[in-house]
């Protein structure tokens, strides 16, 4: 996959409006049964659009989600792979809430997940993942594995999407955000947020364009939208 800009993102938004109308009506009443269930969906709206739009260019035949806590952004990334007719998720959790939220006509046949620590997991990764997704522990000591670990195995122009990054323009020291920064910033490796906190032009534009498109009804409540996404080197 080419570089992940703003350019990019508005193409893909333009060319999967319709199929992106009906995953959000989707996500919408799936996430007034998650919360009534007692679940915590993790992914704003833009960020969880933002991964099914780059699922949907990437096609990729395998994915690895690091962390899916109750199945919200698992939901997201399972209806990206439908909507391809292709593609499997390999999602890593040491809870195993999620298998209990998503909806059973979406994991069956495309979802593996895999209950326990993903440190000492490795060996259950599919032999190349052509799309890496992170949203678990958030702390610098587990930034530093990932970084060491995963993301030097990924093929150049594999997407990547990390959360919970830029809650704040920048993150404080000792966080994964700052450890992940230094890494891709070390290596000459740009990534792309709307979190407004960090890219507040960024997010006006695109909520302006998503009004024009019909899709400023939120799901999500939350507006923070920290996620960053980039494609490895």
């Amino acid at each position: 996959m080419r570089e992940i800009t703003f350019a990019l993102v508005s193409e893909l938004y333009e060319d999967h409006l319709d199929d992106l109308r009906v995953v959000r009506k989707e996500q919408r009443e799936l996430y007034v049964d998650h919360r009534q269930a007692g679940g915590k969906a993790q992914l704003d709206d833009l960020e969880a659009e933002i991964t099914y739009l780059l699922l949907r260019a990437a096609r990729p035949r395998n994915v690895v989600e690091i962390g899916c806590l109750h199945g919200w952004s698992t939901s997201w990334i399972l209806r990206a792979l439908r909507d391809n007719g292709r593609g499997t998720l390999h999602s890593f959790d040491r809870v195993d809430a999620a298998t209990r939220r998503v909806p059973p006509e979406l994991s069956v046949d495309r979802w593996r997940f895999t209950h326990g620590d993903v440190r000492i997991r490795l060996r259950e990764f599919p032999d190349a993942i052509d799309y890496l997704f992170v949203d678990a522990a958030h702390t610098s000591r587990f930034a530093r594995w990932y970084v060491r670990t995963v993301l030097p195995t990924l093929a150049p122009g594999t997407p990547v999407s990390v959360h919970d990054v830029h809650h704040r323009a920048n993150p404080l020291p000792f966080s994964e955000g700052r450890v992940l920064l230094e890494w891709l910033g070390a290596r000459g490796h740009s990534s792309f947020t709307t979190a407004a906190a960090k890219s507040p032009t960024v997010c006006r534009e695109l909520e302006r364009r998503r009004t024009n498109w019909g899709l400023a009804e939120p799901i999500h409540t939350g507006r923070d939208n920290p996620m960053v996404f980039f494609t490895s080197a």
